[in-house]
């Protein structure tokens, strides 16, 4: 449990409301609790997770969103800072290999697979038999990114640009010249210049997909990326990647938090305050949420998990947005997806636990997705959009690591497909954007997973599968468009360029999660939950908060932090 509650002036301890059990909101939720706040979270789905779901049928086992666990030690330390260690919680392995592509054969033909495996240097060597010297490149490309991973762990993704000042180190001037050339050019310019090989290539870019965009539009800073797979490597958590979730929502009940599942928050409630010195913008002040059901929660503090777009255009009154309607019109959504669960009959040898399907015209396809315009000039109308017929695909098949999430003699598989944020795409009962066409759609890509992989008959083999679309995504988590992930990651809406987690006119609203700072992917929401409790502190460092942290810390939050000025009823 965490020690004493930080008490307002009059003995009532500050209380803190969360909307949105995902692992943004569930990680503030823990945070806050243990720092001395008395935490309600809002969920109102029946459980916790948000888009890292799990879901269970005829049998079969499936992770329904997230699935590759990458950034390890982001995980590490949020668990550190609770006081609590990852592996007592997670069963990670190592993948063996950590995943197999599949390149778009010539017709009639299966794929020449390219497995990355757990080795560096059988890859190095692998990647040399496609293209000389392209082992040598690649490697020093993954030494670079390793530099540039560590250069934005220690100045950019723990700070909330609060103050610039503490971002723009001597160490970053230092590096100012090789950081300005990788946020000038795109990652499918930079990765161009170290490969020819249009396979290696898509290895170098296809991470861009996990930012909710490509590798056209994306900044060459986020080569930090193939740090990942092929200087870290992947792992994945036994029992699928829901268990991180399991843990989070275990350690936040442990340290206080009362979770209410079923509650739909309609509105925040905001009570009009006139603007002050120190607030110049302030509409208001959040008194707390309205669920759907009229119930009103009461907060000194809120903090908004839920879809950036929803939250500041249907949760906040008009007069108390900071990002209005109008903000919303140039800036882009990013991908959707078609996700399909399918349980199939028999063994899959071909497909291990990950597998990449690449295309050939690769920009074409990420153009058909996103919309012909370049990264800063995102296609505002979905009718601009269109739904690949061949896809760039991502399949995982977690019953090649845990037999146990398929029945005997079956294998599952989890497709995902990006997709136009298109929120009308599975709404309409007929026409190209019924439910009946979403299945047809994943009827084709099935089929296209069997033609490339060499696996005969394999959509006759399905026993069972549920799809999800982009009309799913907007309908259960309210997500704008329909997208995904969140706001994608162009020059402009990265960094200090994305929505801020602080209200311009709400300054005891904040937020968490994928569409503020750092940005989308579970690594980013939970570091996106450290930087709430460093504006609750008024802390404005841009490394990470030291380990653990001390029950009932926010006691000592600052005159300026949002925690000081709450509970001190600070104006």
């Amino acid at each position: 449990m965490s020690g004493d509650r930080s008490v307002r002036p009059g003995g009532r301890a500050g209380r803190v409301v969360v909307v949105g059990g995902g692992i943004g909101g569930l990680a503030t939720a823990a945070l806050l609790a243990r720092g001395g706040a008395l935490v309600t979270l809002l969920e109102r789905h029946d459980a916790v997770g948000g888009r890292t779901g799990t879901v269970s049928f005829d049998g079969f086992r499936f992770d329904t969103g997230p699935s590759w666990y990458f950034m390890p030690e982001v995980f590490e330390h949020l668990f550190a800072l609770l006081g609590e260690r990852v592996e007592d919680h997670l069963d990670l392995v190592r993948l063996d290999p950590a995943y197999r592509v599949f390149p778009e054969p010539v017709a009639g033909r299966t794929a020449q697979t390219l497995d990355v495996v757990a080795d560096a240097e059988t890859n190095w060597r692998t990647f040399d038999a496609l293209q000389p010297g392209a082992g040598e490149a690649m490697r020093a490309y993954v030494a670079a990114s390793g530099d540039a991973y560590r250069t934005a762990l220690d100045h950019f993704l723990y700070t909330t640009f609060a103050r610039l000042d503490r971002v723009v180190s001597a160490d970053v001037v230092r590096r100012s010249g090789t950081l300005v050339g990788l946020l000038t050019q795109t990652l499918a310019a930079h990765v161009a210049n170290t490969v020819k090989h249009p396979v290696l290539r898509q290895v170098l870019g296809y991470h861009a997909v996990f930012l909710g965009s490509s590798p056209y539009r994306v900044p060459a800073l986020y080569s930090l990326m193939s740090h990942l797979d092929l200087g870290d490597g992947v792992r994945y958590p036994r029992g699928g990647m829901y268990t991180l979730i399991e843990a989070l929502e275990r350690i936040a009940r442990a340290n206080g938090v009362e979770i209410r599942t079923g509650a739909d928050v309609a509105a925040i409630e905001v009570e009009p305050t006139p603007r002050s010195w120190r607030h110049p913008r302030r509409t208001g002040v959040a008194r707390g949420v309205r669920l759907a059901s009229g119930e009103v929660v009461e907060a000194d503090v809120v903090v908004s998990a839920a879809d950036r777009h929803h939250t500041e255009t249907v949760l906040l009154g008009a007069e108390h947005r900071s990002l209005p309607a109008s903000w919303w019109e140039d800036r882009g959504p990013g991908i959707s997806s078609l996700l399909i669960m399918a349980g199939v009959r028999g063994e899959l040898p071909e497909l291990p636990h990950h597998s990449l399907f690449f295309t050939r015209d690769w920009e074409g396809n990420f153009e058909d997705i996103l919309g012909p315009g370049g990264p800063e000039s995102p296609s505002s109308d979905p009718d601009d959009l269109r739904v690949p017929d061949a896809g760039s695909l991502y399949v995982s098949r977690t019953s090649a690591t845990e037999p146990g999430t398929a029945p005997p003699g079956h294998e599952n598989l989890f497709v995902l497909v990006p997709f136009p944020a298109d929120a009308r795409l599975g709404a309409d009962e007929t026409g190209a954007y019924s439910r009946a066409a979403l299945e047809a759609h994943a009827d084709r890509y099935l089929d296209q997973i069997g033609r490339w992989a060499g696996i005969p008959g394999l959509r006759d083999r399905v026993v069972t599968r549920r799809v999800v679309g982009p009309a799913d995504f907007a309908r259960d988590f309210s997500a704008w468009r329909g997208s995904a992930l969140g706001m994608e990651h162009t020059l402009r809406q990265s960094a200090m360029f994305r929505p801020g987690d602080a209200s311009a006119r709400v300054p005891n609203l904040l937020h968490v999660g994928g569409g503020t700072i750092p940005g989308v992917g579970l690594p980013m929401c939970a570091i996106s939950a450290e930087l709430v409790v460093k504006r609750m502190l008024g802390e404005t460092s841009a490394h990470p908060l030291p380990t653990p942290l001390r029950p009932g810390f926010l006691a000592s939050a600052r005159a300026d932090g949002v925690w000081g000025r709450v509970v001190g009823r600070r104006t």
